[in-house]
């Protein structure tokens, strides 16, 4: 079982232009982008056009690490000093319970530990302190 920590910037729209300005300034290289309108379909959540073209997930390799995006939904947004979350990725469903579990106490659940297209769970908490962590299994549903 793994378990590994990665900076994730939440950005208000601009994140094609962040990823191209970090992927020069950082000499990084582009692993995975994908907008909300390449995502699959879900008919009890149209997907409003403004979002289409925003970016839903992306990731760049500077160095030996990588750096997440994402820009917020439309009607989300961050602040200077809430934009950057942590992702912690586990490749076992029960660790990253416990890990969301753990960080709830006293925090504040986001969104729910769940099944996603992309992950068998998958979950967004703040904990006490402040700091926003997303929780991600990564491997099959």
């Amino acid at each position: 079982m793994t378990l590994r920590l990665s900076p994730y910037l939440m950005l208000n729209g601009n994140a094609k232009e962040a990823i191209q300005f970090y992927e020069e300034a950082l000499n990084g290289t582009v692993l995975f982008k994908q907008t909300f309108g390449e995502m699959p379909e879900n008919p009890e959540y149209p997907l409003p056009e403004e979002a289409k073209e925003l970016v839903s997930h992306a990731m760049i390799k500077i160095g030996d690490t990588e750096l997440m995006f994402s820009d917020n939904f439309p009607g989300q947004a961050s602040d200077i000093g809430n934009q950057v979350t942590i992702c912690i990725s586990s490749d076992d469903i029960e660790k990253s319970k416990k890990v969301f579990d753990s960080l709830q106490q006293y925090g504040q659940v986001k969104m729910p530990l769940q099944e996603t297209f992309f992950s068998p769970a998958y979950g967004i908490v703040t904990d006490k302190f402040g700091v926003t962590f997303q929780i991600s299994t990564e491997g099959q549903q």
